[in-house]
């Protein structure tokens, strides 16, 4: 079900990694954070409590496997996963790769800011996002999401 007026139904809502059947994996641009995913549930729900019990499952399935290879390939200090959905209330889950010197750590991305952007740990992270992503199409594309 699409909602008219919903960003996240009519539009990506980022740069598209990964098409499934009943999500897709995105690249957020959000300045300061190269490495910032949204696993966007495809059909209208606000609440992750509106999807039934396998979609749940899908879903946090999704989101691992887009953490692991994250983690895997940049070794950040913490990833920071959130379903907020206050300003679209349509169901996604960030998930944010975050360094210990980046502009905002320890606090959230939205927290105020802690340090100058480190440019040059900002431009080894964005060489590094094709090899990311197509580690996390493989393991995508294995899976019925």
């Amino acid at each position: 079900m699409k909602v008219q007026g919903c960003p996240l139904c009519e539009g990506a809502g980022g740069r598209v990694v990964f098409e499934g059947a009943k999500l897709r994996v995105i690249h957020a641009e959000e300045a300061g954070f190269p490495a910032f995913y949204r696993v966007v549930w495809r059909s209208h729900a606000a609440e992750f409590s509106d999807l039934e019990a396998s979609d749940r499952v899908l879903c946090m399935e999704a989101v691992t496997v887009v953490e692991q290879c994250l983690r895997e390939h940049l070794k950040p200090a913490k990833i920071n996963l959130a379903a907020l959905g206050n300003m679209v209330p349509h169901l996604h889950w960030h998930v944010i790769a975050r360094f210990a010197d980046d502009s905002h750590f320890p606090g959230s991305i939205w927290a105020p800011v802690q340090r100058e952007v480190n440019a040059a740990q900002q431009a080894q992270v964005a060489a590094r996002l094709p090899a990311i992503e197509a580690a996390m199409i493989e393991r995508l594309v294995t899976r019925s999401f």
